[in-house]
Protein backbone atom coordinates (compact mmCIF):
# COMPACT_ATOMS: atom_id res chain seq x y z
CA UNK A 1 0.00 0.00 0.00
CA UNK A 2 1.46 3.62 -1.17
CA UNK A 3 1.93 6.17 1.54
CA UNK A 4 -0.07 8.97 0.75
CA UNK A 5 1.29 12.77 0.94
CA UNK A 6 -0.81 15.76 1.23
CA UNK A 7 0.23 19.13 0.37
CA UNK A 8 3.54 17.48 -1.99
CA UNK A 9 4.20 20.87 -3.58
CA UNK A 10 4.91 22.73 -0.59
CA UNK A 11 8.69 22.56 0.81
CA UNK A 12 8.46 20.84 3.99
CA UNK A 13 6.64 18.11 2.15
CA UNK A 14 9.27 17.79 -0.46
CA UNK A 15 11.53 17.10 2.68
CA UNK A 16 8.96 14.10 2.84
CA UNK A 17 9.35 13.18 -0.34
CA UNK A 18 12.88 13.61 -0.90
CA UNK A 19 12.96 10.55 2.02
CA UNK A 20 10.48 8.74 0.77
CA UNK A 21 12.19 8.47 -2.96
CA UNK A 22 15.56 7.85 -0.92
CA UNK A 23 14.22 4.75 1.15
CA UNK A 24 12.66 3.32 -2.03
CA UNK A 25 8.66 3.20 -0.69
CA UNK A 26 5.50 3.69 -3.08
CA UNK A 27 3.52 6.77 -2.68
CA UNK A 28 0.94 8.97 -4.10
CA UNK A 29 0.52 12.63 -3.68
CA UNK A 30 -2.40 14.73 -2.99
CA UNK A 31 -2.19 18.20 -3.82
CA UNK A 32 -3.98 21.01 -1.61
CA UNK A 33 -4.20 24.42 -3.21
CA UNK A 34 -3.61 26.80 0.02
CA UNK A 35 -4.89 29.71 -2.02
CA UNK A 36 -7.89 28.15 -2.08
CA UNK A 37 -7.93 27.46 1.45
CA UNK A 38 -7.91 23.75 0.99
CA UNK A 39 -6.03 23.06 3.94
CA UNK A 40 -9.16 24.86 6.40
CA UNK A 41 -11.01 22.09 4.80
CA UNK A 42 -12.58 20.05 7.66
CA UNK A 43 -11.99 16.96 6.48
CA UNK A 44 -8.16 17.83 6.49
CA UNK A 45 -8.81 19.75 9.62
CA UNK A 46 -9.09 16.09 11.50
CA UNK A 47 -6.42 14.59 9.75
CA UNK A 48 -4.20 17.94 10.99
CA UNK A 49 -5.64 20.22 13.96
CA UNK A 50 -3.43 23.37 12.94
CA UNK A 51 -4.03 22.96 9.61
CA UNK A 52 -0.61 22.81 7.62
CA UNK A 53 1.61 20.69 5.63
CA UNK A 54 2.80 17.99 4.79
CA UNK A 55 0.40 15.15 6.39
CA UNK A 56 1.16 11.43 5.26
CA UNK A 57 -1.30 8.42 5.69
CA UNK A 58 0.50 5.06 6.53
CA UNK A 59 -2.22 2.63 6.06
CA UNK A 60 -4.10 3.51 9.21
CA UNK A 61 -1.28 5.72 10.43
CA UNK A 62 -1.68 9.26 10.26
CA UNK A 63 1.73 11.65 11.13
CA UNK A 64 2.08 15.46 10.60
CA UNK A 65 5.47 17.48 11.01
CA UNK A 66 7.67 16.66 8.29
CA UNK A 67 11.10 16.17 10.34
CA UNK A 68 8.63 13.76 12.73
CA UNK A 69 7.61 11.75 9.74
CA UNK A 70 11.10 11.25 7.74
CA UNK A 71 12.30 9.93 11.19
CA UNK A 72 9.10 7.46 11.09
CA UNK A 73 9.59 6.27 7.61
CA UNK A 74 13.63 5.83 8.14
CA UNK A 75 13.07 3.87 11.02
CA UNK A 76 9.79 1.72 9.81
CA UNK A 77 11.43 0.93 6.39
CA UNK A 78 14.85 0.88 7.63
CA UNK A 79 15.86 -2.70 5.93
CA UNK A 80 14.91 -0.89 2.07
CA UNK A 81 16.57 2.14 0.25
CA UNK A 82 19.20 4.76 1.62
CA UNK A 83 20.25 4.29 5.18
CA UNK A 84 19.46 7.25 6.94
CA UNK A 85 19.44 7.14 10.51
CA UNK A 86 22.88 6.02 11.03
CA UNK A 87 24.17 2.09 12.19
CA UNK A 88 25.17 2.77 15.78
CA UNK A 89 23.69 4.71 18.91
CA UNK A 90 26.13 7.23 18.14
CA UNK A 91 25.96 7.98 14.73
CA UNK A 92 21.97 8.16 15.48
CA UNK A 93 22.97 10.40 18.40
CA UNK A 94 24.85 12.72 15.89
CA UNK A 95 22.14 12.43 13.09
CA UNK A 96 19.51 13.95 15.87
CA UNK A 97 21.79 16.46 17.04
CA UNK A 98 22.06 17.99 13.50
CA UNK A 99 18.52 17.62 12.83
CA UNK A 100 17.80 19.50 16.12
CA UNK A 101 20.55 21.75 14.25
CA UNK A 102 19.07 22.26 11.11
CA UNK A 103 15.55 23.12 12.64
CA UNK A 104 16.08 25.41 15.12
CA UNK A 105 19.53 26.90 13.61
CA UNK A 106 19.26 26.58 10.08
CA UNK A 107 16.23 26.89 9.09
CA UNK A 108 14.20 30.10 10.88
CA UNK A 109 16.77 32.63 9.23
CA UNK A 110 17.00 31.14 5.81
CA UNK A 111 13.05 31.04 5.60
CA UNK A 112 12.39 34.62 7.33
CA UNK A 113 14.63 36.00 4.95
CA UNK A 114 13.70 34.00 1.45
CA UNK A 115 10.41 34.98 2.11
CA UNK A 116 11.31 38.76 2.60
CA UNK A 117 13.44 38.95 0.02
CA UNK A 118 11.82 36.95 -2.75
CA UNK A 119 8.19 37.40 -2.23
CA UNK A 120 8.17 40.84 -0.67
CA UNK A 121 10.23 41.98 -4.53
CA UNK A 122 8.75 39.57 -6.70
CA UNK A 123 5.09 39.47 -5.93
CA UNK A 124 4.90 42.80 -4.35
CA UNK A 125 3.61 41.52 -0.81
CA UNK A 126 3.02 44.38 1.75
CA UNK A 127 5.84 43.14 4.21
CA UNK A 128 7.31 45.09 6.65
CA UNK A 129 10.58 46.75 6.17
CA UNK A 130 12.21 44.78 8.94
CA UNK A 131 15.54 45.25 6.74
CA UNK A 132 17.64 45.07 10.46
CA UNK A 133 15.99 41.36 10.92
CA UNK A 134 17.11 40.81 7.41
CA UNK A 135 20.57 41.58 8.32
CA UNK A 136 20.27 40.19 11.98
CA UNK A 137 19.10 36.69 10.29
CA UNK A 138 21.76 36.70 7.66
CA UNK A 139 24.11 37.12 10.70
CA UNK A 140 22.55 34.03 12.33
CA UNK A 141 22.92 32.16 8.78
CA UNK A 142 26.99 33.35 8.35
CA UNK A 143 27.51 31.78 12.14
CA UNK A 144 25.36 28.78 11.51
CA UNK A 145 27.80 27.64 8.31
CA UNK A 146 30.94 29.01 9.99
CA UNK A 147 29.83 25.86 12.01
CA UNK A 148 29.18 23.73 9.50
CA UNK A 149 32.22 24.74 7.39
CA UNK A 150 34.45 23.51 10.64
CA UNK A 151 32.54 20.69 11.18
CA UNK A 152 32.68 19.50 7.28
CA UNK A 153 35.96 19.99 7.34
CA UNK A 154 36.64 16.53 9.12
CA UNK A 155 33.89 14.93 7.84
CA UNK A 156 32.27 14.64 4.29
CA UNK A 157 28.19 14.47 5.54
CA UNK A 158 27.15 16.51 9.11
CA UNK A 159 26.53 13.13 10.92
CA UNK A 160 29.58 11.58 9.55
CA UNK A 161 30.72 9.86 5.81
CA UNK A 162 27.42 9.23 5.71
CA UNK A 163 24.10 11.04 3.54
CA UNK A 164 21.90 11.14 6.56
CA UNK A 165 18.53 12.68 8.19
CA UNK A 166 21.01 15.49 8.97
CA UNK A 167 21.87 16.26 5.56
CA UNK A 168 18.17 15.60 3.96
CA UNK A 169 16.30 18.33 5.40
CA UNK A 170 18.14 21.03 4.79
CA UNK A 171 17.66 20.46 1.22
CA UNK A 172 14.45 22.29 0.53
CA UNK A 173 15.27 25.35 2.20
CA UNK A 174 18.87 25.38 1.26
CA UNK A 175 18.12 25.23 -2.30
CA UNK A 176 16.73 28.67 -2.01
CA UNK A 177 20.33 30.13 -0.67
CA UNK A 178 21.94 28.12 -3.66
CA UNK A 179 19.64 27.74 -6.74
CA UNK A 180 19.64 28.73 -9.20
CA UNK A 181 22.62 30.94 -8.12
CA UNK A 182 23.82 31.51 -4.63
CA UNK A 183 21.75 34.15 -2.92
CA UNK A 184 24.79 36.12 -1.46
CA UNK A 185 27.91 35.35 -2.89
CA UNK A 186 29.76 36.40 0.58
CA UNK A 187 27.33 34.24 2.63
CA UNK A 188 27.55 30.93 1.04
CA UNK A 189 30.30 30.49 -1.73
CA UNK A 190 33.52 31.45 0.90
CA UNK A 191 33.07 28.21 2.77
CA UNK A 192 34.76 25.46 0.13
CA UNK A 193 33.50 22.48 2.74
CA UNK A 194 29.70 23.90 2.74
CA UNK A 195 30.04 24.34 -1.00
CA UNK A 196 31.26 21.26 -1.31
CA UNK A 197 28.90 19.67 0.74
CA UNK A 198 25.54 21.20 -0.79
CA UNK A 199 26.89 20.43 -4.71
CA UNK A 200 26.92 16.64 -3.12
CA UNK A 201 23.50 16.53 -1.44
CA UNK A 202 22.00 18.43 -4.33
CA UNK A 203 22.91 16.21 -6.87
CA UNK A 204 21.46 13.26 -5.69
CA UNK A 205 19.01 11.22 -7.67
CA UNK A 206 16.54 11.60 -4.96
CA UNK A 207 16.15 15.21 -4.72
CA UNK A 208 16.68 15.89 -8.31
CA UNK A 209 13.20 13.49 -9.09
CA UNK A 210 11.73 15.88 -6.21
CA UNK A 211 12.48 19.27 -7.91
CA UNK A 212 11.87 17.78 -11.25
CA UNK A 213 7.69 16.30 -10.26
CA UNK A 214 6.95 18.57 -7.97
CA UNK A 215 7.93 23.00 -8.70
CA UNK A 216 6.74 25.33 -5.76
CA UNK A 217 3.80 27.16 -6.08
CA UNK A 218 3.42 30.73 -6.25
CA UNK A 219 2.62 31.99 -2.85
CA UNK A 220 4.10 34.37 -0.14
CA UNK A 221 1.91 32.32 3.08
CA UNK A 222 4.83 31.48 5.53
CA UNK A 223 2.38 29.09 7.80
CA UNK A 224 3.04 26.56 5.16
CA UNK A 225 7.00 26.41 4.78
Amino acid sequence: MAVKVYGAYYPSAQRVLVCLVEKEIQFETLPLDALKQEHQDPHYLKLQPFGKMPVIQDGDYTLYESRAIIRYLAEKYKNQGTELLGRTIEERGLVEQWLEVEAHQFHPPVLYNYIHDYYGAAHHLRLNDDSEVVKVNNEKIAKVLDIYEERLSRSKYLAGDFFSLADLSHLPLGAFLWYPNPRDEELVEKREHVRAWWEDISSRPAWKKVQQAYQYPVFGDPNFW
